[in-house]
């Protein structure tokens, strides 16, 4: 049976409402983390996060094979045969579905994220401001709910937090084309989100003490131009300096085609020649 004529397209539908859960279980557990205290320790954020990516693959797969990362967008594009012509629709729609996230998370949490900056003194839109941002946002090194200074950088300068974008964005994406390649005799199928997702909660519990671990543009900048909107003004572009674009936007997209070119020249030859033998 045919679509109707001016029904939405299920990738549209798939991606957006994909990225929209992404964000929402996500950031959502940030949200409780810093201002409730809900979750004790990066690993309990981190496995909702995966959880929340599983679901939202399961939920979204046979809509729009469930990118739901400009960065997975991309390297499909270059290393398989995802249409050019869609990359543009399919980031701008991810997009949408994280800002429309961070929205409603916001509305839900708006309370409690006033309680935690007037408890600790957090002036919102000011220099230090970034301790309530970064449950909309990603910062390095991860806040952990209070200001960054500037002794923090010892621990996660911008080329180090640069580094660890790209290398845990090549993992993510080397773990999607390996488990998603149907000459691989052991790949997961029914649990393959679900593998993706714990995946994810391995990197997030990794990396995140350090770049609150992104991998994905998306993600970040959705939510992290509503922060802005939302009373933070430039801090969320500004706290990082130019980190916001070279560690959040530019890395995960070189991390994607790092690790989709790695599954190109080393595991998709040898995953055929099985098949072939």
């Amino acid at each position: 049976m045919t679509a109707n004529k001016g029904m939405i397209p299920a990738w549209v539908i798939g991606e957006f409402v994909g990225t929209f859960l992404l964000v929402f279980f996500g950031c959502g557990s940030v949200c409780a983390a810093v201002t409730t205290g809900a979750q004790v320790g990066v690993f309990q954020v981190a496995i909702v996060w995966g959880l929340g990516i599983a679901t939202a693959i399961y939920l979204t797969a046979d809509l729009s094979g469930a990118h739901l990362n400009p960065a997975v967008t991309i390297s499909l594009a270059v290393w398989s045969d995802f249409p050019k012509g869609r990359i543009a629709g399919y980031i701008a729609t991810q997009m949408m579905g994280a800002f429309v996230s961070a929205a409603m998370l916001y509305v839900i949490f708006g309370g409690a994220i006033n309680e935690f900056e007037t408890k600790n003194n957090i002036v919102r839109g000011v220099v230090g401001s970034e301790a309530s941002a970064m449950v909309f946002g990603e910062y390095y090194p991860n806040p952990l709910g209070k200001p960054l200074k500037e002794t923090n950088l010892d621990r996660m300068c911008q080329w180090r937090a640069f580094t660890a974008e790209v290398v845990g964005t090549a993992i993510l994406l080397l773990v999607i084309f390996c488990t998603t390649d149907a000459n691989n005799k052991n790949n997961p199928q029914i649990l393959t989100a679900a593998t993706i997702g714990l995946t994810i909660t391995i990197l997030i519990s990794l990396l995140g003490p350090l770049t609150m671990a992104c991998f994905n543009p998306a993600r970040d900048f959705g939510p992290r131009l509503f922060s802005s909107m939302a009373g933070w003004g430039s801090i969320p572009f500004t706290a990082n300096g130019i980190g916001w674009l070279t560690v959040y936007i530019i890395a995960p997209i070189m991390g994607g085609l790092l690790g989709g070119g790695i599954y190109r020249f080393f595991f998709r030859p040898y995953y055929r020649a099985h098949v072939l033998r």
